[in-house]
This record gives structure tokens, C-alpha cells and sequence, in this order.
């Protein structure tokens, strides 16, 4: 039975990973009003979810720290100046540090190269 159990939630990851689908443009979008200093760390979350070797529990909190970066309404809005993306980067730093040892250099050379793009210095 606990073998059965295992499976079911390695094959709910895999469906949770599969139709979990980040907008880009929109990911994009709020970051631009979110600043540099978030973008980076944002960034680099969607990078390790899109490799191939994040694991899918890692990939599934990750994606659910953007999701929270996404989403307009949260702990503190969004609209509020300055205080309103705070909590969103303690959510995003959080899970990123809890998933760290799956960052790598690939991984952040991506991510600091898309966050060039977007914010060209």
C-alpha cells in the first residue's frame, strides 16, 4: 500500500508540474514593476523550474512562490509603494534557500542573462 501511495504522488507532481504553465509575458510584466531586485531571485526560480533536474517537489513549491509573486492581492498587495513586493521576495528567498543545493551555475547564468535583457543596466 505505501508503495501505491508513493506513485500516486510522484504522478500528482508530475500532473500539478505539467499543467502549472507561468505566462511569461505576464511573469514579465510584474517584474518590470516589481524592480531589479526582485526580478533576480524571481528569476532564478523559473529558471530551476524549467532544468530538467529540479526535482518535481522543488519545481511544485517553486512554482508556487511565483504564482504568489503573480497574483495581485496577497499578505500585501502589490500596489502598495515600496512595502507592496516585500513579502513576495521573503516568499521567493525562502524557497529558493530551501531548494538551493538544486541551483547551479547554468541555472543562475540564464537567469542573470534574462534579467539583462529585461533590465538592461
Amino acid at each position: 500500500m505505501e508503495q501505491a501511495n508513493h506513485n500516486d504522488q510522484e504522478v500528482f507532481d508530475a500532473e500539478v508540474i505539467d499543467s502549472s504553465v507561468i505566462d511569461e509575458s505576464v511573469f514579465r510584466k510584474v517584474l518590470l514593476r516589481a524592480g531589479r531586485s526582485l526580478a533576480k531571485p524571481a528569476l532564478e526560480a523559473f529558471e530551476m523550474i524549467l532544468d530538467t533536474r529540479t526535482p518535481p517537489q522543488a519545481r511544485v513549491s517553486l512554482i508556487a512562490a511565483l504564482t504568489y509573486l503573480i497574483m495581485p492581492i496577497d499578505l500585501m498587495p502589490d500596489f502598495i509603494p515600496v512595502a507592496g513586493f516585500s513579502d513576495d521576495l521573503v516568499a521567493l528567498t525562502a524557497v529558493i534557500s530551501l531548494w538551493s543545493q538544486h541551483m547551479n551555475p547554468e541555472i543562475r547564468n540564464r537567469a542573470r542573462r534574462k534579467l539583462d535583457r529585461w533590465f538592461p543596466l
